[in-house]
């Protein structure tokens, strides 16, 4: 089943990206990530120039993570004050990254731009999280107790100004990490099509010492808010997003997103952060062979200013 997909300018058959849709949906729920380090690569692998990749994996992004969000909402596993704060941070972080897109696309370099980027994050993130997560299941099946936060831990969070209360995630820490946490997490997810929960959902784990039933859920609420503003600028000012491809893959992601979170409860967190380590590893791989591997077309050619 063949359909044209307008912004993209080719043609695909639905079915694949159906099946991408409910994949990536699937991982959001279980994980409480939005899917984009995957469906980026995904759509990339494919044939969908990078720039739409990024602007459409937004809109796809919101569909799936609204899924998964409800879910975690149907289970009291959401910070909402905590969701707030991160929003705030990175609804200015989406801005800058949406204007960064545009001139790096006039200056032809954003194709590498995009990969690089993913192999970096994903590459430190990946392996920090599977060497943690490791060491986690080994104390767990020596049947020492397994905490991501101990009674009484702090660390540098702790001393800085301007605390809030966290009711859900019972803590008190300063909104500050909270912020620019949230500011980062923008700015990727308007470069690189995420939904940033791949560097959300440590961070609140090991920076801010969150429950990880809590990260997830809170991860998938203030993903929705994030991707829908990121959606609306890409859209606005790049015209990077191609809505007949978006639906198709929210079509998928809905209703994986729902498998997933049944999936997720199955599993303890260490387990939960093992897994997701290994994804991460996994697509950062592809995109490092890409960065390195010979172009089966080593010239291209195109109208000028058309980048």
């Amino acid at each position: 089943m063949q359909f044209y997909l307008p912004v993209a300018e080719m043609s695909a058959n639905i079915l694949v990206f159906l099946a991408m849709g409910g994949a990536v949906g699937f991982l959001s729920g279980m994980f409480g990530v939005g899917g984009g380090f995957l469906m980026t690569p995904l759509l990339i692998v494919a044939g969908i120039p990078a720039a739409v990749a990024v602007g459409t994996e937004a809109a796809q992004i919101l569909a799936s993570s609204v899924s998964g969000a409800l879910a975690q909402w149907r289970r009291r596993n959401i910070d909402v004050k905590m969701g707030l704060v991160l929003l705030a941070g990175g609804l200015v972080g989406s801005v800058l990254g949406v204007q960064l897109v545009g001139v790096l696309r006039r200056l032809g370099v954003f194709d590498v731009f995009v990969s690089a980027c993913y192999v970096t994050f994903l590459g430190v993130i990946g392996v920090l999280m599977l060497v943690e997560s490791i060491n986690a299941i080994q104390k767990s099946r020596t049947g020492r107790v397994v905490s991501g936060r101990r009674p009484g831990q702090h660390n540098w969070v702790h001393g800085l100004p301007f605390k809030v209360r966290f009711n859900r995630s019972k803590l008190y820490i300063s909104a500050i990490p909270p912020i620019l946490l949230g500011f980062f997490v923008g700015l990727l997810a308007a470069i690189m099509g995420v939904g940033g929960g791949f560097i959300m959902v440590p961070a609140m784990i090991y920076l801010l010492r969150m429950p990880t039933q809590v990260v997830v859920g809170t991860s998938l609420f203030q993903i929705v808010f994030l991707t829908a503003a990121t959606t609306i600028l890409h859209a606005s000012q790049n015209y990077n997003v191609d809505v007949v491809l978006a639906v198709i893959l929210m079509a998928g992601g809905v209703i994986g997103a729902q498998f997933g979170t049944l999936a997720g409860e199955r599993l303890r967190g260490e387990q939960l952060r093992f897994l997701l380590a290994t994804f991460i590893l996994l697509v950062c791989a592809r995109f490092a062979w890409l960065l390195i591997a010979r172009p089966a077309e080593l010239f291209s050619v195109s109208v000028a200013g058309n980048a």
